[in-house]
């Protein structure tokens, strides 16, 4: 059984790279190529700078509203 000869990944158009370039651009390229492809969920974000938190609540009469109000 003969094998079929295998298309080269990366092909040089033009010019002649150094030993050291092509081992770089090999890296770089596999390096992208190995991501995972699940989703990245956003990081929480806290609330401390919640827009929200900036409105007061309903100031209830009665006894204790005073100081449930803050």
């Amino acid at each position: 059984m003969s094998s079929p000869e295998a298309r080269p990944t990366l092909r040089i158009v033009s010019g002649s790279p150094t030993p050291e370039e092509l081992a770089v651009l090999t890296a770089l390229v596999t390096a992208a190529g190995s991501g995972s492809d699940e989703p990245v969920e956003a990081p929480q974000r806290g609330r401390w700078n919640d827009p929200a938190a900036m409105h007061r609540r309903a100031l209830l009469p009665g006894p204790g509203g005073w100081r449930g109000s803050r």
